[in-house]
């Protein structure tokens, strides 16, 4: 859980571009070995990029927002 992520987005981007989606993922609905790594924690928060891949996981909404603001990304909470 604590890997780090290369966010790859364009230099200079429109802010559309700049968007990423934030929502909330159950544990349960993960692949054996994230829900192993992840033990004890019911929902978890992904941060997805405009075509719907996954470029994060973590463990609070606070905490995708930042780490989105950090790499210079603009989030917005999904359903």
């Amino acid at each position: 859980m604590n890997d780090k992520f290369d966010f790859d987005h364009p230099a200079g981007g429109h802010v559309a571009e700049k968007i990423v989606y934030v929502r909330p993922v159950e544990a349960r609905e993960l692949p054996d070995e994230l829900r192993e790594q992840v033990e004890g924690v019911e929902t978890l928060f992904a941060v997805h990029n405009s075509d719907g891949e996954r470029l994060a996981l973590v463990e609070d909404r606070q905490t995708a927002f930042i780490l989105a603001r950090e790499n210079d990304l603009a989030p917005v909470t999904v359903h």
